[in-house]
């Protein structure tokens, strides 16, 4: 995990990736329904479809082993993520996947009083004084190299989180979706 006293994290394509689709949803703001992106590598996008190159927001040469993510439809239909994530397969065409979720947190000691029921814990967390709201992003790849991130939607500067393990259960359904089990 990374903060702001420490040595920045290296400048990973994957981890590139991680914060570019935390910026790109943040631009949109709080109360979002979870997203998930496919990853591809920008070379092979551009070599399979060369009228792309013009677009890339960074220019082949400078990030020759990049991804370009692009956004997936989800459809949750009431379903936990988790359970859709189950389903999702990709193609060997996919190099890699993110998903994208806004969580409550608290801290360790308010979950001792939480109900058994997981309908009224999702209640009793939402009215928690010491409730937290929180962005999730999970990134991981075909050789199983993962980031993440976590950033706090109070107070509105809050600084961006990030390292390999910071939301484990996302990151593993991620890794399933590609046959990793990592």
């Amino acid at each position: 995990m990374t903060t702001p006293e420490q040595e920045p994290l290296p400048s990973t394509p994957l981890r590139l990736a991680a914060l570019e689709v935390e910026a790109h949803v943040a631009a949109d703001g709080w109360d979002q329904a979870p997203r998930l992106y496919a990853l591809v590598r920008t070379a092979a996008l551009v070599e399979a479809e060369p009228s792309l190159a013009a677009q890339l927001a960074v220019p082949l040469r400078d990030a020759p082993d990049g991804f370009t993510t692009i956004e997936q439809e989800l459809h949750l239909e009431g379903r936990p993520l988790e359970d859709v994530l189950e389903e999702i397969q990709w193609p060997d065409a996919v190099d890699g996947c993110a998903v994208v979720v806004e969580r409550i947190m608290l801290p360790p000691e308010a979950e001792e009083d939480l109900p058994s029921d997981p309908a009224a814990v999702a209640e009793a967390a939402a009215r928690h004084p010491a409730r937290q709201d929180v962005r999730l992003v999970a990134v991981v790849d075909r050789a199983g190299e993962r980031h993440s991130a976590v950033r706090a939607r109070t107070p509105a500067d809050a600084a961006l989180l990030e390292g390999p393990d910071l939301v484990p259960g996302l990151v593993q359904a991620l890794l399933r979706t590609l046959d990793l089990n990592a």
